[in-house]
């Protein structure tokens, strides 16, 4: 008889990611109106790249605690890539709403 090597067992049911993936991008949302309620505008660009590096360990910490590390860096690249986007919208929200005057 043969060796063939070791095999890995592949996951019967492994976890869906996206719920993962939309928690980041949900997150970012939120942080993102909570900067433009109460932070002074003045403020709100700096706080915006705090809040992308808040999500940046969010989806480390939500990735990680999946345990799979089968496309890893691809699911936290697209968590992170969501985040800028939804906080980019936001942040152009912004700054559309300061030049309308009011």
């Amino acid at each position: 008889m043969r060796h063939n090597g070791a095999m890995a067992a592949p996951a019967l049911a492994p976890r869906r990611t996206t719920g993962g993936i939309v928690t980041v991008w949900v997150v970012a949302a939120v942080i993102g109106v909570a900067i433009g309620l109460f932070v002074p505008a003045d403020w709100r660009a700096a706080w915006l790249v705090v809040a992308l590096g808040g999500t940046l360990i969010l989806a480390f910490a939500v990735q990680l605690a999946y345990g799979r590390s089968q496309g890893y860096i691809r699911r936290v690249a697209i968590s992170i890539l969501g985040a800028l986007i939804v906080l980019g919208v936001i942040s152009l929200g912004f700054g559309l709403a300061s030049i309308v005057p009011g």
